[in-house]
C-alpha cells in the first residue's frame, strides 16, 4: 500500500523540482570540466561534490509538508538536504519558535539546519518590508552554504491571492504573472507547490503527524494578504463557483507567458529605434505597439538610474506621452532624479 494521496502528490511536486536541480548541477560541472585544460569530461559526475538543497520553513503547514518531502526524496537521488527558517522578530517568543522549527527539520533528517534572526525595517509597508528582510537572510545563508538551490512553500491559493493583489495595483501584465516556478539569481529560489492547494499540504502534515505553527499574522485583518485570504477570495469563491483559484493560476502562468514574449520582443527591438549615437528615434519607437514601446522605456529608465522598485506604469505613461501625444510639452522627471525629454525628435533619458 503506497503513502497517502496527499503525501504521494507533495513528494512528486519535490522530486520533479530535485531531478531538474541535478541535471542543471551536472551540466554546469560537465561544462566547467571541459573548460579546464586535460579535464576529462566523463568522469566528471565521480568527482562532482553532492549538491545541498534548502528548505526555508516557517513552521506552517506548507513549508513542513515540503520539508519532509525533501527530507524522503532528496537521499534518493544522492542529494543533500538541509532546512533554514527566519525568525522576523514580529511577535513576542518568535525565537522560541524558530528554534523549535530548528528541532523539527533535523527530526525529520534535514542537515545543515539553522535560524536566522532578521530586523524588518519599514520600506514599502511591514508585508514587503519582512519579504525582503526574509529573502536577504535566505540568499545569505544560501552563499554561506554553497545551496544549489533554496524551496519555498508558496501553493496555488498563495499565487492567486498574489494574482488578485496584482490586478488590485493595476501596474500591467507582469504584475498578474504571479510567482515564478524558478527565480532568483541563477535560478536559486524553486517553488515546487505552486501546483497543489493548500489543503494538499495541511493533509499531508496531519497524516505524518507533523506538528504545525499557524502564524497569527496570517488571519490578521491589517495585513493585506490576510484579508484577501479570508474575505476576498471566498467572496469570489460564493459569486463565481469554486474553480475561482485554479483559474487564477492559470492566469498567472498565461500571463508569465505573454510578458516573457514581451520583454524578448522589447530587447529585440531597441536596438533598431535607436541612432548612431545611441538615442532613442521618437518617430521609430511611435511605430512600434505600445507594449513593445513602453518597455524600451522602461528599460531605458532604469539604466539611467531610476529605481525599479520607484518606478511606476504612471511614470512610464507620462514618458510615453513624449512620443505619442507630443505638443512641446517640457521634461518629465522621473524617479532617482532621472529626466526624460524630447529633443529634435530623439528622446533623451538621464540623470538630471
Amino acid at each position: 500500500m503506497g503513502p497517502h494521496p496527499a503525501v504521494a502528490a507533495i513528494r512528486l511536486a519535490v522530486r520533479r523540482v530535485l531531478h531538474d536541480i541535478l541535471n542543471h548541477h551536472h551540466s554546469l560541472a560537465v561544462h566547467g570540466a571541459r573548460q579546464a585544460v586535460g579535464a576529462r569530461p566523463d568522469r566528471t559526475a565521480e568527482r562532482l561534490p553532492s549538491p545541498l538543497v534548502l528548505v526555508a520553513c516557517s513552521g506552517g503547514a506548507d513549508s513542513m509538508a515540503l520539508a519532509s518531502a525533501l527530507a524522503f526524496e532528496a537521499p534518493k537521488l544522492g542529494i543533500r538536504a538541509g532546512g533554514v527558517t527566519v525568525d522576523h522578530g514580529l511577535q513576542p517568543g518568535s525565537d522560541l519558535r524558530a528554534d523549535e522549527v530548528v528541532l523539527r527539520l533535523r527530526e525529520l533528517g534535514l542537515a545543515p539546519v539553522e535560524s536566522v534572526a532578521v530586523t524588518v525595517g519599514r520600506d514599502g509597508g511591514p508585508e514587503a518590508a519582512a519579504r525582503d528582510a526574509r529573502y536577504a537572510a535566505l540568499d545569505a545563508v544560501a552563499e554561506r552554504h554553497g545551496a544549489a538551490a533554496v524551496l519555498l512553500g508558496h501553493t496555488r491559493d498563495d499565487q492567486a491571492e498574489t494574482v488578485l493583489l496584482g490586478l488590485a495595483r493595476g501596474s500591467g501584465i507582469r504584475s498578474l504573472s504571479g510567482m515564478a516556478a524558478v527565480s532568483g539569481a541563477a535560478g536559486r529560489y524553486r517553488r515546487p507547490f505552486l501546483g497543489l492547494d493548500r489543503q494538499t499540504a495541511r493533509k499531508a502534515c496531519m497524516v505524518q503527524s507533523l506538528p504545525v505553527w499557524d502564524d497569527p499574522h496570517n488571519a490578521d485583518p491589517a495585513y493585506t494578504r490576510s484579508r484577501l485570504r479570508h474575505e476576498g477570495l471566498p467572496a469570489l469563491e460564493k459569486a463565481l463557483g469554486k474553480g475561482v483559484v485554479e483559474a487564477l493560476a492559470r492566469t498567472a502562468q498565461l500571463s508569465r507567458d505573454d510578458a516573457d514574449a514581451l520583454d524578448t520582443w522589447a530587447s529585440q527591438a531597441e536596438a533598431s529605434v535607436r541612432d548612431a549615437a545611441g538615442l532613442l528615434e521618437c518617430a521609430k519607437l511611435y511605430a512600434l505597439p505600445s507594449a513593445v514601446r513602453r518597455r524600451i522605456l522602461r528599460r531605458a529608465a532604469i539604466e539611467a538610474g531610476a529605481p525599479a522598485g520607484s518606478l511606476f506604469a504612471r511614470h512610464i505613461e507620462e514618458v510615453d506621452r513624449l512620443i505619442t501625444g507630443w505638443r512641446g510639452q517640457g521634461a518629465i522627471n522621473l524617479p532617482g532624479k532621472v529626466v526624460a525629454q524630447r529633443q529634435g525628435g530623439r528622446l533623451v533619458i538621464r540623470q538630471g
